[in-house]
């Protein structure tokens, strides 16, 4: 009887370990949604209409992105923005809509990072103190997204000049700083710290406040091409940060120690760099514009990788907050992208303006389960 009981037992555990893993995506139930009923929903809502409003000026054809059975085209969300424009105000009337109007699929775990939009000091001319320069796209770049030349390569996008009827490699960073594109009018404004325009492209938009008072506005307007590469992964490696204190931070806080000289040698490591564009008359109160087209709400976008999932959908994630340890469990709408968000269940929440958001995107880098809301 026991030897019995415990070849039984030994062969649940080994079936056990032989069960396949779970399937992604999946669908699910709100009840599976870590969190779900603690969320203050109607916080996304305004999000969620942005997202719509962008929509609306689509073709209902036009593809949001996605895969497989998660694709989706502009038409499949107008009836869910019908209703989010009539909805009463308050949480409860917020979390009926979406559990009528939607259905979850689960995703999978995932690493959610964050992002937030920078401010600099700058001018819009050359000084001594402001010797750094962000540049505007330069007009002979072509960039070309080689999934309407083969679908096998869909979501795959390259950039480089043509010269004799063939694509070649643009510039790289070191050679941009080294003033490959200078004296061709292409600064937008100077800003007086290399670090700080760093970090910008990484972000893709920011605030250059200038010397006259005004606030300049920039968004991202291209690349050149080069794959991105994460300067901290440099610093881990040689073993001047651990992985797990690496921020932008602890990097910024390295390259001060370190001096201009290595700091630059440690930028050049990353050979892509973005181009920017000012996006004129956007109200101070309201986040950059996103890949979408709509302007990014603190806390309630995300980017996500839009080979794997359409954009202007609700996001639920469910990881921890880097600063407090506490949960964070809420409601996302993705409405942007990022060089470096690539896989199902990976996504980038932005997090506002200000020092508050870049300490908590500089250091969030969590485990998190993903789930998208799909409109039924």
């Amino acid at each position: 009887m026991v030897l019995r009981s415990a070849g039984a037992l030994l062969l649940a555990l080994t079936l056990a370990s032989c069960a396949p893993p779970p399937r992604y995506p999946r669908d699910v139930s709100f009840a599976d949604l870590p969190g779900w009923t603690t969320d203050r929903h109607a916080e996304a809502i305004p999000a969620l209409l942005a997202s719509c409003s962008a929509i609306a000026r689509l073709p209902p054809d036009r593809t949001l992105g996605g895969e497989g059975e998660l694709a989706r085209d502009a038409g499949s969300l107008g009836p869910a923005c019908a209703e989010a424009a009539t909805l009463p105000p308050g949480d409860a009337a917020a979390r009926a809509f979406l559990e009528r109007r939607f259905r979850p699929v689960a995703l999978g775990e995932g690493t959610l990072t964050g992002y937030f939009e920078p401010e600099l000091n700058g001018s819009t001319g050359r000084s001594p103190r402001y010797a750094t320069p962000l540049l505007a796209r330069p007009p002979e770049l072509v960039e070309a997204d080689l999934g309407t030349l083969a679908p096998d390569l869909r979501g795959r996008r390259v950039a480089g000049l043509v010269r004799e009827g063939r694509l070649l490699p643009f510039p790289d960073r070191e050679a941009i700083m080294g003033g490959a594109l200078a004296g061709r009018g292409l600064e937008l404004a100077w800003v007086d710290d290399p670090a700080d325009a760093f970090f910008l492209q990484v972000q893709g938009s920011g605030r250059v406040k200038l010397e006259d008072g005004r606030v300049l506005r920039l968004g991202y307007a291209g690349w050149n091409g080069h794959a991105y590469y994460a300067i901290g992964r440099a610093l881990v490696e040689s073993g001047a940060l651990t992985r797990e204190n690496a921020s932008m931070q602890s990097i910024r806080a390295w390259m001060e120690q370190a001096g201009p000289e290595a700091a630059a040698v440690l930028m050049a490591r990353n050979p892509s760099y973005v181009f920017f564009r000012i996006l004129p008359g956007l109200p101070l109160g309201t986040g950059p514009v996103g890949t979408l087209g709509a302007p990014l709400t603190p806390g309630r976008s995300v980017a996500v990788d839009r080979t794997k999932l359409p954009l202007g959908l609700p996001v639920w994630v469910a990881g921890r907050d880097p600063l407090d340890g506490g949960a964070l469990r809420r409601l996302a709408v993705a409405q942007d992208t990022g060089g470096a968000i690539r896989g199902l269940a990976r996504a980038d929440l932005f997090t506002g303006w200000g020092e508050a958001a870049a300490a908590r995107a500089g250091r969030m880098r969590e485990d998190a389960a993903m789930f998208l809301l799909l409109p039924r």
